[in-house]
């Protein structure tokens, strides 16, 4: 199906879509998602349709607070309220056990849903005028570059959805990082917005790293390909790679002052004073911009694995090309 994609900032409007089983692009802190009502299972098929998503990879569903969880979840461990109270609204995801409520073909056959309070203003008051969750991955083509803006959305899904609520930039730039809990313990299977070591400090202990690709995932982003650029990309010694590609329109990523002395066809900066929650929020904008600058090949190097460094260094990693 054909849609006129309009873009603006009715609630009204974006809620009489849902409830009428449509999808609407949707605000959050992280990155825009493709919101459809939850608990339909007709209303989701529309968001694989529109992404052209696998509908072997889960999604995550938002609520407007935690104490909606509980009614979509069973035995929440403690581990998740500890971080629950820290964490939310925020960009931290929990993968519990889902109820009945919760269609198979949302968590992919998974006895585990993925579970999300965004901190978006204007998308809590939307969840907040809704009686169902909403299952929202980021709303881009599937295995393209995630949205950051209305804008971005736009340009990638203009005639396959029917409106995008604007919400403006996102405060994050990278997805969520999505907890897992088994016998006792606190696993990682996406790193995200939240930081590990923030978490440490709230568990007492380092929580386990498990995030692994994979042909068919437990938790959405966990597939080896994802956020790719059309331009081919390429993550490693920034030196080295420039002079790799010496005879190639060559486009550079820049962090701090890696890229120094170095020559390229553009350069984008994602931090000039090396914060990795500035890279986190630039670095999909910027990857948009590198991807369409006319360049032959994009370069990047690894950043540091503290803070948000690990999240970019997963997109990073995941966005590159392979082989």
């Amino acid at each position: 199906m054909s849609f006129r994609t309009e873009t603006g900032t009715d609630l009204e409007k974006a809620r009489q879509l849902l409830e009428a089983g449509e999808v609407v692009a949707i605000p959050t802190e992280t990155v825009y998602g493709l919101a459809a009502n939850a608990l339909t299972p007709d209303a989701v098929v529309k968001i694989f349709e529109a992404k052209q998503r696998p509908r072997f990879n889960p999604l995550i569903i938002h609520l407007p607070d935690w104490n909606a969880v509980a009614k979509y979840t069973i035995d929440i461990p403690k581990e998740a309220e500890l971080l629950a109270r820290q964490f939310t609204p925020g960009p931290l995801t929990f993968l519990l056990k889902k109820s009945d409520l919760i269609p198979d073909l949302v968590t992919a056959g998974s006895p585990k849903v993925a579970v999300r309070i965004p901190a978006h203003p204007l998308t809590h008051q939307l969840l907040s005028k809704l009686d169902f969750p909403l299952s929202a991955p980021s709303a881009n083509p599937f295995g393209y570059v995630s949205p950051t803006t209305a804008q971005h959305v736009y340009e990638s899904l203009n005639g396959r959805i029917p409106y995008i609520l604007d919400g403006g930039p996102c405060k994050v730039g990278v997805e969520s990082t999505i907890v897992d809990f088994e016998d006792g313990e606190v696993i990682v299977r996406r790193k995200g917005g939240t930081s590990l070591e923030a978490m440490a400090g709230v568990l007492g202990h380092q929580p386990i790293l498990k995030t692994g690709v994979e042909e068919h995932p437990v938790a959405p982003g966990q597939l080896k390909s994802h956020y790719a650029t059309t331009t081919p990309l390429y993550v490693g010694d920034l030196p080295a790679l420039a002079e790799k590609f010496s005879g190639k329109k060559t486009c550079i990523i820049a962090f701090g002052n890696n890229a120094a002395g170095l020559e390229a066809f553009k350069l984008f900066q994602l931090s000039e004073l090396g914060s990795t929650e500035e890279a986190a929020k630039n670095l999909f904008s910027v990857m948009r911009r590198a991807d369409q600058c006319g360049a032959d090949v994009i370069i990047a190097g690894w950043l540091p694995e503290t803070g948000l460094g690990p999240a970019i260094n997963d997109r990073l990693s995941r966005a590159q090309k392979q082989g």
